[in-house]
């Protein structure tokens, strides 16, 4: 329990460090700007979590094999300490956690720590009145499996947002469809769409169009972006006009 609260201390750093990077506004080196320093830190955390706890399983299974003297009372004290601060420190980031896949790590790794304080004193009254020192051992197998979840379950996200993965809400083939049934629009190609971050989505294509004339593209550009902006939540779209007898590269 000591050792992951060391680690979610650390994580705490790590998380307010990259959401004061994250606020930095877009300059020539990050056009895009810097909110990624966010899902950044998040992978981090995430991977940090899922070793810590690993290693807390490798320690409760040794703790069978080879049980050693604990003394109770010592556990309840300090567990008691670590769980106030823990619930305290859960609760100031709660509310962020809501918007945030890098303050959610955070949150994750006090409110796993909240949850192993109480295993920790359960344990420490068992070892005190019973001498049951294999609670240890079963109390820590629980928490890791409660890490493990967590670190596993959001993993998968944070990576796919930086692998610059399509937004779990957008299909490819049914916006596609959407453009292709407004009005003056022939054909879709070259479509990529992904996440800047957290809550910002992006989209490229090329458009084929029946029109030629200049204020038309014009209307037609305008009414592929409120549509992607209302259906899709694409508020970052480029859009390339064509027409039916111009030429693609791409």
């Amino acid at each position: 329990d000591a050792l992951h609260n060391l680690g979610d201390a650390a994580a705490l750093g790590i998380a307010l460090f990259a959401r004061n990077i994250s606020r930095k506004s877009p300059d020539q080196f990050k056009t895009f700007g810097y909110k990624r320093a966010e899902l950044i830190a998040a992978l981090i955390n995430l991977v940090v979590l899922i070793v810590i706890g690993l290693y807390l399983i490798y320690e409760a299974i040794w703790r069978f094999f080879q049980p050693i003297e604990i003394h109770g009372l010592s556990v309840i004290i300090v567990a008691g300490i670590a769980l106030v601060i823990d619930i305290i420190t859960a609760m100031l980031t709660y509310r962020m956690s809501r918007s945030s896949l890098n303050i959610k790590a955070a949150f994750l790794h006090n409110l796993s720590d909240a949850l192993a304080s109480v295993g920790v004193i359960i344990a420490g009254f068992s070892i005190l009145l019973y001498q049951w020192y294999w609670v240890d051992a079963v109390m820590t197998l629980l928490i890791a499996g409660y890490v493990l979840y967590q670190g596993f379950t959001l993993l998968p996200v944070t990576i796919h947002i930086l692998m610059q993965g399509t937004p779990a809400h957008v299909c490819i083939d049914d916006l596609v469809k959407s453009i292709t049934a407004l009005d003056r629009i022939e054909t879709v190609h070259h479509v990529h769409v992904w996440q800047l971050d957290e809550h910002q989505n992006a989209m490229e294509a090329h458009v084929v169009v029946k029109e030629c004339d200049l204020q038309h593209i014009e209307m037609i550009k305008q009414q592929v972006k409120e549509m992607l902006l209302d259906k899709y939540r694409i508020g970052h779209s480029t859009i390339e006009i064509e027409i039916p007898e111009g030429f693609c590269q791409q």
